[in-house]
């Protein structure tokens, strides 16, 4: 990128860094990226719900209490009396239910699931976040560069203004050139206008990643070359598989407790009984099973229709990785087609582009040009010049996504 060295002068650099509110680097943006956005901290509760879901997923149900009369006469000379007879009583029961041990198992592994996907989600959110955020940084910071050329630019050619005027008025050169000047000019400062657009868009971007009203993009922009071997075999490692593998265990969880209603569950209650004391106080124990019988009509349908989310779950995985493999290359074929572009005008276009200037510039030296041909000759290298720029962040946007969302940079 030393090709570009010499276009913003000195001067102007310390006036932009004085003026700087707050400096960040790629990395320090990145780095603020992960800390403290609310989207994270979301995610990050959801994880600690589910957690604290999963420890009660395989516990046993609440016991329940029932008390009432038993037996209590209600005709005859014992009416409403609950001491007159034997079998009346005063009776307190508690009952506890005891699911069997692959319901249990299942609910834990599907509350387990839930905890998976809610960390895959919050990979994929932090995932975006970090591509926003680097993309928003690159746009700042080019937009910078191409702002300090183009100023450059637009005083480099306004010093020919007082020359143009004096050979109008010398007769050395026609009044319409004039006009020919000063249309160069308003490209430049077209140009200026949309940068400054530029700008403040990135920046209202970045400011929502990182604290501050005004920052000011700083160091280096990140690599614009990636290794394409690398990000393909870390293709199988992607959020969004991570949340595919989630989704089918989750699946799979509900199967096995669809199958888990096939087996009995338990329960055991122990009932005291008062009575009248000449007939003693008396103390039963009753246990219960459950009868899974015609599952041809209950559990078969719930597992059969649990079985097939599963498959489809595992389906929709496999859909994905290929999803994800044809964007990764349709990614890298962009990037590709950016940064190829890029080299061919930083290194075919622009060295013509500066031939033109300082070839014309002799020639209006040695009367041989008029000055017009001058102006717009620099003019096009200004333009062309912001151009390569332009090119120059497609390609880096270009691979720091790619890095971001499929390779070393990821979350």
């Amino acid at each position: 990128m030393n090709w570009r060295i010499g276009w913003v002068p000195f001067s102007a650099l310390l006036v932009a860094q004085a003026a700087q509110a707050q400096s960040v680097g790629y990395e320090e943006t990145l780095a603020a990226a992960r800390a403290e956005q609310p989207m994270l901290e979301a995610g990050a509760l959801r994880i600690q719900a589910r957690r604290d879901a999963a420890d009660a997923a395989d516990e046993l149900p609440d016991p329940r209490v029932r008390a009432g009369v038993m037996n209590l006469p209600v005709t005859g000379p014992a009416a409403f009396n609950p001491y007159a007879q034997l079998p009346t009583q005063l009776a307190v029961d508690i009952e506890q239910e005891i699911p069997n041990l692959a319901r249990r198992r299942a609910r834990y592994g599907l509350a387990g699931s839930e905890i998976g996907i809610a960390e895959a989600r919050l990979g994929l959110s932090e995932r975006s976040i970090l591509a926003e955020a680097g993309t928003a940084w690159i746009g700042l910071y080019y937009a910078q560069q191409r702002l300090a050329l183009a100023r450059d630019s637009l005083d480099s050619l306004r010093d020919f203004v007082p020359v143009a005027v004096s050979a109008v008025a010398s007769g050395s050169a026609r009044p319409a050139e004039s006009l020919a000047i000063r249309r160069e000019l308003l490209e430049i400062e077209d140009a200026i206008t949309r940068i400054e657009a530029a700008r403040a868009a990135a920046r209202a971007r970045l400011q929502r990643y990182i604290a501050g009203s005004e920052p000011v993009a700083a160091g280096g922009a990140p690599q614009v070359t990636v290794d394409p071997e690398e990000l393909r075999f870390a293709l199988e490692a992607n959020p969004e598989l991570r949340l595919s593998d989630a989704e089918q265990r989750r699946a799979e969880a509900a199967a096995d407790l669809a199958r888990a209603e096939k087996r009995p569950d338990f329960g055991v209650s122990v009932t005291y009984g008062h009575r009248n004391p000449d007939f003693g106080s008396v103390v039963s124990v009753m246990g219960s099973v459950t009868l899974p019988i015609f599952t041809d009509r209950r559990q078969n349908p719930r597992i059969a229709a649990a079985e097939a989310d599963a498959a489809a779950a595992s389906a929709e995985r496999v859909d994905r990785l290929r999803a994800i493999r044809a964007r990764f290359e349709t990614d890298l074929a962009a990037w590709r087609s950016a940064l190829q572009q890029w080299e061919r005008a930083r290194d075919q276009l622009l060295p013509l582009a500066r031939d033109r200037a300082q070839l014309e510039t002799a020639s209006f030296a040695a009367g041989r040009a008029d000055l017009v041909d001058v102006i717009a000759a620099k003019s096009a290298l200004a333009l062309l010049e912001l151009e390569i720029l332009e090119r120059e962040q497609l390609a880096v946007e270009a691979a720091a996504a790619l890095r971001l969302t499929y390779g070393e940079d990821r979350p």
